[in-house]
């Protein structure tokens, strides 16, 4: 499997993942989900608006790679988060629904990529404003291990909550390989 099959996997699980996150969340109350629960970003909805906000920065730095101009466009057009831990909407619906259409943006990006692409060299200013030059591909890497590192204590959060969101495993997606 290419660097860029792995990648195509990566943003799938990503999808999957959001999916079962945020139906499984959806069955508790707007209350339940602003209650802090003592995580780093408080409530499962703090973190998952932080997944979010971790997303809309890390996209619009991506969209900055010449391949990337137009498959992120809408996503560079949003504004820049205040802080990582805004909260973006307030309203689970509203949160729900960004996080489809950017699953939907993230999807498409990562498909139009090149195996080429993955050794660009990426300059970009952190939060601080601290310059950095990553690899792309080390870096696309650290953008879905962000994902599965908070919706891990999301899904903590919702098992303390009564609520499983059943199988989670990268596994599940990884296809069957032939027998040389």
């Amino acid at each position: 499997m290419s660097l860029k099959q792995h990648f195509d996997l990566l943003a799938s699980y990503n999808q999957w993942m959001n999916s079962k996150v945020y139906e499984a969340a959806g069955q508790l109350s707007a209350t339940s989900l602003a209650e802090d629960r003592g995580a780093f970003f408080g409530s499962i909805l703090g973190t998952l608006n932080h997944i979010v906000v971790g997303d809309t920065i890390w996209l619009k730095r991506f969209a900055t790679h010449p391949s990337c101009l137009t498959s992120l466009r809408e996503v560079a057009d949003l504004p820049d988060p205040a802080s990582l831990k805004q909260i973006m909407f307030a309203d689970f619906s509203s949160l729900y629904k960004h996080r489809n259409w950017l699953d939907g943006k993230i999807i498409n990006w990562i498909g139009e990529l090149s195996e080429g692409d993955m050794d660009y060299v990426l300059n970009y200013h952190n939060t601080q404003g601290v310059s950095a030059s990553k690899c792309y591909s080390n870096l696309l890497l650290h953008f879905f291990h962000h994902h599965t590192h908070h919706r891990g204590q999301v899904s903590t959060l919702l098992s303390q909550a009564g609520v499983d969101i059943g199988v989670t495993d990268l596994l599940v997606l990884i296809p069957e390989a032939s027998q040389v």
